[in-house]
């Protein structure tokens, strides 16, 4: 609940500076006629007109109190509906797994999906960060790509999969959609799995320099020596953007940024006007979505996204939602 809790201190402090505000200049006025009429009347050398105005004077000043109590009063319902809305869902502390390890690469669309659900059902977690060269950190496992999320001693592998193994571990069945719902959830997850991280690595690599500022990213928030940083820096770039190209050929994308683009307005298409995929709160999809966008979200291709499309206010209405991030801090 901590980013309901930002949200609601937040929009609460706003409220109630206008409020002060607006109550501040409902007693001025009041006060304000009172001494231009008392400055009339003291001219005419007559107190009637103020004696006749005074009981109008207390009525409009009792009416602006009230306004400003009923103001608040409904300001602060509306923050308590908006908290209600953007709440964190943590599952029952019984079963909540009590030793989560993701072994990720910092800027893998499919590690960010595992971390938004993470994130979202306030699950804590350890993250282990693995060397794109070396790999060296998953030597003890037959798996050798990303994620692998260790619960509770169980190896789970394949974002996906990862997720809905975990729904069923920790999602109250009355939580977990049915019906036309889980239909449109799944087709959307299946949509981003089969289309929307195809078109984010040709973007992300798709020059020397956005290599390097993906790579910089990846390594400043990795647990790596120096020298390690160095060589997964450009030596992970230059593959990569050697790979992008690959990618840009089997996928037939001609125009990287207008395939982004396309696929973020799809997106919105999708959502309908509602707030969320699963409307008043996100589901698997809207955090499959938010999750793989978002490693790019403040990179140039990331940036260029959101200028050129409308899928900016749900991207932020997510980052409200799944708020901070519930890693354990080694």
């Amino acid at each position: 609940m901590r980013g309901a809790s930002s949200f609601t201190s937040s929009v609460l402090s706003r409220t109630l500076a206008t409020v002060h505000d607006r109550g501040a200049a409902a007693a001025l006025q009041p006060r304000s006629l009172r001494v231009a009429l008392f400055c009339s009347s003291r001219t005419n050398n007559s107190y009637t007109r103020l004696r006749w105005f005074s009981p109008v004077l207390t009525s409009f000043s009792r009416s602006s109190a009230r306004a400003v109590s009923l103001g608040l009063a409904g300001a602060v319902a509306s923050v308590a509906t908006a908290a209600s809305v953007y709440a964190k869902e943590p599952p029952p502390a019984e079963i909540m797994p009590k030793d989560v390890v993701l072994y990720q690469y910092e800027a893998c669309p499919f590690c960010n999906k595992v971390k938004a659900f993470l994130d979202y059902y306030d699950i804590p977690y350890k993250v282990v960060e693995v060397n794109p060269i070396s790999k060296k950190e998953i030597k003890w496992s037959d798996y050798k790509k990303v994620p692998i999320l260790m619960v509770d001693g169980e190896q789970l592998v394949d974002s996906s999969a990862i997720i809905d193994k975990l729904s069923e571990k920790v999602l109250p069945k009355k939580m977990i959609n049915s019906g036309a719902n889980e239909d449109e959830e799944t087709k959307w997850r299946r949509w981003v799995d089969n289309h929307l991280v195809h078109v984010l690595s040709p973007n992300i690599y798709r020059n020397t320099s956005e290599a390097l500022e993906s790579f910089d990213y990846i390594t400043s928030n990795g647990n790596f020596s120096f020298t390690e940083k160095i060589t997964v820096k450009y030596a992970g770039a230059a593959a990569m953007y050697f790979v992008s190209k690959n990618l840009k050929k089997k996928y037939n994308i001609t125009d990287e940024r207008a395939a982004l683009y396309e696929a973020a307005e799809t997106w919105v298409d999708a959502l309908n006007g509602r707030n969320f995929l699963g409307g008043s709160k996100p589901n698997l999809a809207d955090l499959a979505v938010f999750g793989v966008l978002r490693p790019i979200r403040y990179l140039r291709s990331g940036r260029d996204m959101v200028e050129h499309t409308r899928i900016g206010e749900w991207y932020s209405r997510m980052e409200e939602v799944v708020g901070e991030s519930s890693r354990i801090k080694a």
